[in-house]
């Protein structure tokens, strides 16, 4: 059933909420250091499947592998002791905790010395360095993007599943939050799944990009054919 070459996958999935079905026997693979781009219309599942992949939603049916194991019914701070981690649309920071705080959060229960693990995450996320001590609902959304990966980052994870981070954010730290993932995937050896609509962010982080319709992936989207809006909007529904 699994693929030795993947670290994490999916096979047969489905879920949805209540008696509305959702996702419907999805297949689904990620390689060790690859980035995986989902595409697709809004209501369409990409978001449902971040959810199911993380353990906040049940699958319904079929299952998901983390390095081979099977992690189908593991709850989700399981599934984060594993390597799983996740940047939900929305950032979920803490407000009213400083971003001190809130990287220390990120470290719970991984024994690590606070003061050194988040030093080393401060020379990715160079932008938090001045902004420690400021509450979180403070930072521009922006730098809590920044602080939200960075928190994400501190369990140091094999795989981080993102949905829309650029959402609601300024061009000059897009393309910084860009640069910053494909240098921790290639320095961390970190995989990555991301959830976007911005078509110039998930060319620059992704080395494949999937089409969801309908709570299925239906093909993929060759990276050179990402600044063509017409077959874009006729892959994925996705405009501009």
């Amino acid at each position: 059933m699994n693929d030795k070459t993947s670290l994490l996958e999916a096979r047969g999935l489905c879920a949805g909420y209540g008696s509305i079905p959702v996702l419907f026997n999805m297949d689904f693979s990620v390689a060790p250091s690859e980035s995986v781009g989902i595409l697709g219309h809004n209501g369409m599942g990409k978001t449902t499947f971040l959810r199911t992949l993380i353990g906040g939603l049940k699958a319904t049916a079929g299952e998901i592998r983390l390095d081979g194991a099977d992690i189908t019914h593991l709850k989700p701070h399981d599934r984060a002791r594993r390597g799983l981690a996740y940047v939900p649309q929305g950032r979920a920071i803490f407000s009213t905790l400083t971003a001190y705080e809130n990287l220390r959060l990120g470290l719970y229960k991984t024994g690590q010395d606070a003061t050194e693990a988040i030093e080393m995450l401060l020379e990715y996320f160079p932008r938090l360095k001045r902004l420690l001590d400021r509450p979180g609902g403070s930072l521009s959304g922006g730098e809590q993007q920044l602080l939200a990966l960075a928190r994400a980052l501190a369990g140091n994870p094999s795989i981080l599943l993102l949905d829309e981070p650029t959402e609601g954010i300024q061009p000059s730290i897009i393309e910084e939050i860009a640069e910053t993932l494909v240098k921790l995937r290639s320095t961390m050896n970190l995989a990555i799944v991301l959830v976007e609509q911005n078509l110039d962010f998930i060319a620059a982080v992704s080395q494949r990009v999937l089409v969801i319709r309908r709570g299925q992936f239906v093909g993929e989207i060759p990276l050179e054919h990402l600044t063509d809006l017409e077959v874009v909007s006729q892959y994925a529904g996705v405009h501009a």
